[in-house]
């Protein structure tokens, strides 16, 4: 068994918990969110932050707004819609939930 794909597996099992994470107390674009990503040691592409992204859009969960950039071309800004905040609050209740079921069961005393 490859330890390498359930860990990818994993990552992106979360990955769209943590976008929405990272948008909820301001917009930011792609790179930020990137980087917000990397930091915390979340390894993702851009190649998969894109269409989750325009998923997320596409299902009601955010908008997004062009802003010009003073080194470049403009910069499409992501936040949360209201039906997005509403999603985020649900899955952090469910993260929660998860997180002490799994704690409970990984840190069992034999």
């Amino acid at each position: 068994m490859n330890i390498e794909n359930t860990k990818a597996q994993m990552r992106k099992g979360v990955l769209e918990f943590c976008i929405l994470s990272v948008l909820k107390e301001k917009d930011a674009y792609t790179s930020e969110i990137l980087d917000t990503l990397k930091n915390a040691k979340l390894l993702v592409v851009e190649g998969t932050v894109y269409p989750l992204l325009t998923r997320l859009k596409n299902d009601g969960l955010l908008n997004y707004r062009w802003e010009e950039s003073l080194s470049g071309p403009p910069r499409k800004y992501y936040g949360l819609t209201e039906e997005g905040r509403e999603f985020l609050t649900e899955l952090n209740s469910t993260w929660k939930e998860l997180s002490n079921a799994v704690n409970l069961i990984t840190t069992k005393k034999k």
